[in-house]
């Protein structure tokens, strides 16, 4: 695509606690009550330190920790996950050039925290993607002047601005998982938006990882054609699209056809044009006066955890979880470059990817259509079935699973550690083989 440029094991002695009644105090402590607190920190400790450290061996010890713990049971440990880390006060204000690695290279963000940020209280984020010309740093003052101190703001800079490349993705998603270590993020209110390049960049990776999303909000940008399957990924996301009618950079045909196929495809979305020029960019630019109207909207938008009916739509470089389902394997379907569309192949031009529709029809009962898809995974809570009833799971009309499914610590654990969101955790999974299909 070219664009405008292109623990701990800890010994723990007990010993008898005395209580001296002072003036206030009513009721007694007891020591197996201190005793019980202090086992439930003590697990809270490692199950938060397996969620969020980096060393794989480490995660496998801890992991085995855990399992072997006395009073891990499954309700405690999710409890301990539903909970979430503890927090602490960080510094507040604009902070740019923030320093992340990607690929063992550094790369760079600018945050602002609102100067009342407090630890205790989950806060929406926003991610900016900056345009051609610009650094994330420079797009840091003009967002956070919009977004007031309601907002958390993440600014990643990406200096050729190819945010539908790999790289870029990965930097977004590094920037995420960054500031989520250190701030109170509302996992349910994260927003990705961006300008031009960074619009691109915005549908694209917001289509691949629509499921962490509240909503996304490109402006004056296009996709290429043979990535319009994707929207389908958008079912659950609603977007908000801005653009310049008189914008000669970036045509308003490329979101007019895309809003076209949105409502085809019952994308919840928001359409804005503006007749406005800039002195500098022409039409190719943001208005202020279309500001109350996304901040209004961004302020309405709330992610739902889990919902009933998933869509995903894939190709063979982006076969990761999707909400409660995962696809794992395929026949031979588009795989994207490093540059995503820049090298077509048959597979490509004829938008051969591989997709799975899985919906609860019914308590426990869940249907699902796949095309190029040979295995798949779902992922179940108690939100989702009934665990002491069968779980019936048809696939391209067949009866694929008939049986109980039973939640487990490790599926819960591992769940937990990769996907980081306390509103979303699994206890069981299946994995369904499908019969074989091929490309006509």
């Amino acid at each position: 695509m070219r664009c405008i440029c292109r623990i701990l094991g800890v010994l723990v002695l007990l010993v008898p606690v005395y209580i001296v009644a002072t003036p206030g105090f009513s009721g007694t402590l007891t020591p197996p009550v201190l005793e019980e607190s202090k086992s439930q920190d003590r697990l809270s400790r490692i199950v938060q330190r397996y969620v969020f450290t980096h060393n794989m061996t480490e995660a496998e010890q801890l992991e085995k920790q855990i399992i072997e713990y006395p009073k891990a049971t499954l309700p405690r440990i999710k409890a301990t996950l539903q909970r979430g880390r503890s927090y602490s006060k960080e510094l507040v204000g604009q902070q740019p050039g923030r320093v992340i690695h990607v690929r063992g290279q550094e790369a760079y963000y600018g945050l602002f925290v609102p100067s009342s940020y407090n630890p205790s209280r989950a806060y929406p984020l926003v991610v900016c993607l900056h345009g051609y010309g610009f650094t994330g740093d420079s797009y840091l003052d003009r967002w956070q002047k919009r977004l007031g101190e309601n907002y958390l703001l993440a600014c990643p800079t990406y200096m050729e601005s190819a945010w539908w490349n790999r790289f870029g993705e990965e930097l977004v998603l590094a920037t995420l998982h960054d500031v989520q270590a250190r701030y109170h993020v509302d996992r349910n209110r994260i927003f990705i938006t961006g300008m031009s390049n960074g619009g691109i960049g915005t549908w694209i990776i917001g289509m691949h990882h629509a499921d962490v999303f509240a909503g996304i909000a490109p402006m004056a940008s296009g996709i290429d054609e043979a990535l319009y399957p994707f929207l389908a990924n958008l079912r659950q996301t609603p977007v908000y699209v801005i653009h310049g009618v008189l914008d000669q950079i970036m045509p308003v045909g490329l979101s007019r056809r895309l809003v076209r196929e949105m409502a085809e495809r019952q994308i919840p979305h928001v359409y804005r044009e503006h007749t406005q020029s800039h002195s500098h960019a022409g039409g190719h630019f943001f208005p202020r006066e279309e500001l109350p109207e996304l901040v209004a909207w961004f302020d309405r938008q709330q992610r739902v955890p889990s919902f009933r009916h998933v869509d995903v739509v894939r190709d063979a470089t982006h076969l990761t979880r999707f909400s409660w389902t995962r696809i794992d394997a395929t026949d031979r379907i588009a795989a994207f470059s490093e540059n995503l569309v820049d090298s077509r192949d048959e597979f490509i031009t004829r938008q051969v990817y591989a997709t799975l529709e899985a919906e609860l029809v019914a308590p426990n009962h869940v249907v699902v259509q796949t095309t190029f898809v040979r295995r798949y995974s779902l992922f179940f809570n108690q939100n989702l079935i009934d665990f002491s009833q069968p779980l019936i799971v048809e696939t391209n009309g067949i009866q694929s699973f008939h049986g109980l499914v039973v939640p487990d610590r490790k599926t819960l654990l591992h769940e937990a550690r990769l996907r980081k969101d306390p509103g979303r955790l699994f206890s069981a999974q299946v994995t369904i083989d499908v019969e074989p299909t091929s490309p006509e």
